[in-house]
């Protein structure tokens, strides 16, 4: 029997849109997939955590960079949500959630490239670089896309 998406809660999630001093957004190729998927950093919030927080401990697990090499510039006022495209429903995060609902920061990098560590410990990331907006939501999969055009949009005075 097919689930039922609207029966399913959104996960909570943070993320993260880590631009540089020139304005470009760091995207990185996620591991786990066998076609591009080029994404921002992310990941749940844990059980009792503040969203903020959330957002600087992904970015130290899925980067390496720490609180102390970056600057709060913004975040979305409002949740953004997505849904899983179904031939994924009922296949990640346990079957439990039907897609995520997403606070996103933006955050300044005042570090160097070669402080940016993506073998971390558990690495979600094969490779990463510095790409415009346009090209991050032309390199985002497609159930995602809406997401990343509104962050783009919300955060875009803040790139050039």
């Amino acid at each position: 029997m097919p689930i039922d998406p609207e029966s399913l809660p959104y996960r909570p999630c943070v993320g993260v849109m880590l631009i540089n001093a020139q304005g470009l957004i760091f995207a990185a190729q996620r591991i786990d997939s066998t076609s591009p998927a080029w994404q921002m950093p992310q990941g749940g919030i844990d059980e009792g955590e503040k969203p903020r927080d959330a957002a600087l401990r992904e970015l130290v697990e899925e980067t390496g960079i720490t609180a102390d090499l970056v600057q709060f510039i913004a975040k979305t006022n409002d949740w953004v949500t997505y849904d899983l495209p179904p031939d994924l429903l009922g296949k990640v995060w346990g079957g439990k959630y039907r897609g995520q609902r997403q606070k996103w920061f933006l955050y300044r990098y005042l570090g160097r490239d070669d402080q940016v560590q993506i073998a971390t410990d558990h690495p979600e990331f094969s490779s990463w670089c510095w790409i415009g907006a346009d090209a991050m939501i032309a390199s985002i999969v497609p159930f995602k896309r809406a997401v990343y055009e509104a962050v783009v949009a919300t955060f875009r005075a803040n790139l050039a």
